[in-house]
């Protein structure tokens, strides 16, 4: 289960990105796919692809958000989480439902995501966001390779040492509950797992913004 949650938190960075930048539209429309897909593993087959079923729900919930702010909304960075949350309140109300695994998935994916953009604001990469996002790609790698590297103070590293390690104690504590035998301990473990991966994404954006900008989703 943990291979198929870190699959699935990563999987917007390679492909989700590109996908939704060049063609918004049939990204959009590629949520009810796996909405759909999710709903028939869910209700047709045996408890393992359930899970995977469940799973794929709380992903088209992620993938919905996705797509509307980077396809339509990417020039407003204040509006990325309130965009990503637009599944919230189904989430929260699938907690309560056989849909936990899903919902917990979302809510953690979404809690990563609130993290990166604190970090994002208080390094001062997000001010540059519009001046990438809208000017030409070789101007834009430019633009956001000289913002990467505020990274690198002192001020900046420690700050975000203290975020990695608030991540990871968050991630321990929901992995810790997710040993319990049943379907409450796999949404914790499923928790766990997302909000863990959210670092590695992270650091996967500052390496190829440093090295490749154009691959870092944000061009």
């Amino acid at each position: 289960m943990r291979i198929w949650v870190g699959a699935l938190v990563v999987l917007p960075v390679f492909l989700q990105a590109p996908w939704v930048h060049f063609f918004p539209l049939s990204a959009l429309l590629f949520t009810f796919v796996l909405l759909g897909l999710g709903i028939v593993l869910g209700q047709h087959f045996a408890k393992k692809w359930f899970r995977i079923g469940s799973l794929l729900v709380g992903v088209s919930g992620s993938w919905l958000g996705g797509c509307l702010f980077w396809g339509w909304l990417r020039m407003h960075p204040v509006l990325h989480l309130p965009v990503e949350a637009v599944a919230m309140p189904l989430a929260c109300i699938g907690l309560t439902t056989k849909w936990r695994i899903g919902s917990s998935f979302y809510l953690a994916c979404l809690l990563g995501t609130a993290f990166t953009d604190l970090m994002m604001v208080f390094t001062g990469v997000m001010s540059s966001w519009p001046d990438v996002v809208s000017e030409p790609i070789e101007k834009a790698a430019i633009t956001l390779n000289q913002s990467s590297l505020h990274l690198f103070r002192l001020p900046t590293l420690v700050f975000l040492a203290i975020a990695a390690f608030f991540i990871a104690f968050l991630s321990n504590q929901m992995n810790q509950r997710g040993k319990i035998n049943s379907l409450v301990g796999v949404a914790w473990l499923v928790a766990g797992t997302a909000l863990a991966t959210t670092l590695w994404v992270d650091g996967l954006f500052v390496f190829t913004t440093l090295v490749q900008p154009q691959l870092s989703g944000l061009i």
